[in-house]
Parts: structure tokens; C-alpha cells; sequence
């Protein structure tokens, strides 16, 4: 067994990725504070050729040196767009006909493998690391999804529970 080189990746160039055809999956996120956290999102989001991000209320925007540090560039790639309110967000969004999913411990979430995925555009919410999605946020959602965990802490790290759920979307999407 041995390592590829980049070279072997045969990966797109940032010209090429920005106009190969997305998935429509947009994700929101909804007072991330950790610019480290939004830097992963941004590059897990190029990974797996999400439409857009929208940085909503406190999170950072780029260009930021800590955004780029876990970013490595896919900030310049993914499309993004800032919300100072997230209910702004998802108001546009629901106009424009996306169902609104929010990553969190709710009452009747739907464990995220039991959520099936349709042929429609998804917006996908993550919160705060500490509070999670706002409330009102929440009222605003079509549907709750939960990632199921079995030790003894409550949550995950939000670029990591990023990580699972847009795995899953981009594996369940049927385009």
C-alpha cells in the first residue's frame, strides 16, 4: 500500500470546482463562534460540493488567518453569504422552496439514520457550540434531525457533527 501524492488526487482546480454542479444542500450557521469551527465547515462543505454556506449573527466571515487555517482555501471556493439575523436566512430560503432541517437534541428529532432523504433542496442549520440553535430558529424548521451518540457527553463538536450529517446527505442524495 502507498500513499498518493497530490498530484495523483486528481483533484478540480478552485475554476474547475466553482463551476461543477453542487449538491442543493445549503448549510446555515447559526452563531458558530470558533473561527476554527467555521474553517472546517468550509472545507468539508468543498469535500462534498455543497451549494453555499450562510454565516449568520456572530460567525466570522472570510478573509480571516484562522478561517484559512483549517480552511486551506475552501473558503475562496464554497460560495457564502452573511446574515446578521439567521431567521433572514431561512426566511430567503424557505421562499426559495428549501426544507429546513435543524441539527440538534429536540424533542421529536429523527435520529439521522433514520431520516430519509427526498428529491428536494435542503438547508441544514448547526448552532452555537454552547447554546445550539436559537429557539426561534427552531420554531422555523421543517424538521429536527439528531445524530445518535452513546457515551457520556451530551453534544459533539460542531464541525465534526457537521461532518457526519453532510456525509450522510451527500451519500443519501440521489442525483
Amino acid at each position: 500500500m502507498r500513499k498518493l501524492k497530490i498530484t495523483e488526487l486528481k483533484r478540480l482546480s478552485p475554476e474547475d470546482f466553482k463551476q461543477t454542479e453542487k449538491i442543493p444542500v445549503i448549510i446555515i450557521l447559526d452563531n458558530v463562534r470558533s473561527l476554527h469551527n467555521v474553517g472546517s465547515v468550509f472545507r468539508t462543505s468543498d469535500a462534498f460540493l455543497i451549494e453555499a454556506i450562510y454565516l449568520c449573527g456572530i460567525t466570522a466571515t472570510p478573509p480571516h488567518p484562522e478561517i484559512h487555517k483549517t480552511a486551506l482555501g475552501a473558503e475562496n471556493t464554497v460560495e457564502w453569504q452573511y446574515f446578521e439575523n439567521t431567521l433572514d436566512a431561512v426566511h430567503l430560503l424557505k421562499q426559495k422552496s428549501y426544507h429546513i432541517l435543524a441539527v440538534e437534541q429536540a424533542e421529536n428529532s429523527i435520529p439521522l439514520d433514520k431520516f430519509r432523504l427526498e428529491k428536494r433542496r435542503y438547508a441544514v442549520i448547526f448552532g452555537n457550540e454552547v447554546k445550539g440553535i436559537d429557539q426561534e430558529v427552531m420554531n422555523r424548521c421543517d424538521v429536527c434531525i439528531e445524530i445518535p451518540q452513546f457515551g457520556t457527553k451530551h453534544s459533539l463538536n460542531v464541525s465534526v457533527a457537521a461532518g457526519i450529517v453532510i456525509w450522510e446527505i451527500f451519500m443519501g442524495l440521489e442525483y
